[in-house]
């Protein structure tokens, strides 16, 4: 009878250690911790910035200043002021124009930085430079492509983005260089002119059969093409 009192004391001990075990694994049990941390405010709702496309010429411009900083304050108080340049005798007068623009504008609700991008194409530079939900803002004299079209057009077709035009810029030296680009334009016309002249004189002296005559009419051809390219390249 003793040692079946022994066994049960026994048996129930080793039963009240397996429930007090089972207790203490639960307790000791932390809860899963997050992988991926919490989306930041900036994140759900990013701050559009106003990328301003400052063309590379000698222009007054006083009366955009207010223009760009109200809507540089509308679309998150952020500017950028971004410059393209091809020539570098040329870049020193634009990084100026950018520092002077960078002080009018800036305060203490705008924020600004400035850029130069070097080559010729608008498109490339704004590319390198352009994310979702930035605003462009160019001038309506700005042109661009090898057809010379409005800057604005170019932009419109290219970027799935908010576009604003300027119309106020004051350029002081238009007229003269519009003289120059007609100069250019007459002077590269009229020697291409010349030079097919001279060799559509060289095939009809040599040939007079029809191969001279199909040569003759194909030059007349380039010769066209290229004096509406070079024309096109002037405005």
């Amino acid at each position: 009878m003793r040692l079946v009192k022994f066994f049960v004391t026994v048996l129930c001990g080793v039963v009240r250690m397996g429930i007090n075990e089972v207790h203490m694994s639960r307790l000791d049990t932390s809860p899963p911790i997050l992988a991926f941390p919490p989306a930041s405010f900036a994140d759900l709702h990013p701050i559009r910035r106003l990328i301003v496309l400052v063309p590379d010429t000698e222009s007054d411009y006083t009366p955009v200043v207010h223009r760009i900083w109200e809507l540089a304050n509308a679309f998150g108080g952020r500017v950028q002021f971004l410059g393209l340049c091809n020539d570098a005798a040329r870049e020193p007068s634009l990084r100026r124009q950018l520092v002077t623009l960078s002080a009018l504008v800036g305060d203490g609700t705008v924020s600004v930085e400035s850029k130069i991008e070097s080559g010729s194409n608008w498109l490339n530079a704004i590319k390198s430079n352009w994310h979702e939900g930035d605003v462009l803002v160019c001038f309506a004299e700005q042109r661009a492509g090898m057809r010379r079209r409005p800057l604005s057009q170019l932009l419109e077709s290219n970027f799935a983005a908010t576009t604003y035009v300027l119309d106020d810029l004051s350029q002081p030296d238009r007229a003269q260089s519009n003289w120059k680009s007609a100069a250019m334009a007459w002077a590269g016309s009229i020697g291409i002119l010349l030079g097919f002249f001279w060799f559509q004189v060289k095939i009809d002296q040599v040939s007079s059969n029809w191969v001279g005559m199909a040569m003759f009419m194909l030059s007349i051809l380039v010769e066209t093409l290229l004096i509406w390219i070079w024309n096109s390249l002037f405005g």
